[in-house]
């Protein structure tokens, strides 16, 4: 699954390097034997913000992008689109993306996490919990790197705690985050009902034309 995800985020156009942050062993050897860059973190971080944070405060960058590893069909046409808004507007600190929400069976489901948006595309608040004109979020998160920094070093929110949500933590602090609909699904892995699915579309892809044919091997 993480060689899907690296080899995804290396086929977006605006992405120049990509990194795996793990402080998993398995995960280090997975990557570099499909010759993938990746770095071992300490354990004790709370997010994935806080993990890539360690990483990069070692590393100049202007913008830093959060793929997931556990996206295996995220499209790179949405990481650009994720980072596209970032370039062209210098005053945003963070993006991320949002999809249509499918149907009550999402709305009601605690592990699709919801957002709402003000009239610019500002995020007002992520939930697990039904929200009146929510879409679904996409775990992707666009930072620049001081923001980033700044990110990791300030202390948990309660709403982050209380909705084991890592994106709170920014917003409980005043850190804007634009999000930007897109319309393709992605296929997050958080329960094995979600992993079979995934196995079941790759494998189905795969038989027709080359599910990573867009993919720089």
């Amino acid at each position: 699954m993480i060689e899907h995800v690296y080899r995804r985020a290396s086929a977006a156009t605006l992405v120049h390097a990509v990194l795996v942050a793990t402080d998993d062993e398995r995960i280090l050897q997975a990557v570099e034997s499909f010759g993938g860059a990746a770095i071992m973190t300490r354990a004790d971080h709370p997010s994935g913000s806080d993990r890539i944070a360690e990483v990069m405060a070692q590393l100049p960058c202007r913008l830093v992008v959060n793929v997931q590893g556990d996206e295996p069909l995220i499209e790179p046409s949405t990481i650009d689109a994720a980072v596209t808004p970032m370039l062209a507007d210098p005053t945003l600190d963070m993006s991320t993306l949002s999809r249509p929400l499918a149907g009550d069976l999402e709305f009601g489901a605690t592990n699709v996490v919801k957002v709402v948006t003000d009239l610019s595309g500002r995020a007002l608040y992520f939930s697990r919990s039904p929200m009146p004109g929510s879409a679904a979020h996409v775990g992707l998160y666009v930072y620049r790197r001081d923001v980033l920094l700044k990110l990791a070093a300030l202390p948990p929110a309660p709403l982050e705690t209380a909705e084991s949500l890592e994106q709170l933590r920014a917003l409980s602090h005043g850190i804007g985050i634009r999000v930007v609909p897109v319309s393709h699904a992605s296929a997050g892995v958080d329960t094995p009902a979600d992993l079979e699915r995934v196995r079941h579309l790759l494998s189905a892809s795969h038989e027709g034309a080359p599910y990573l044919a867009s993919a720089r091997l």
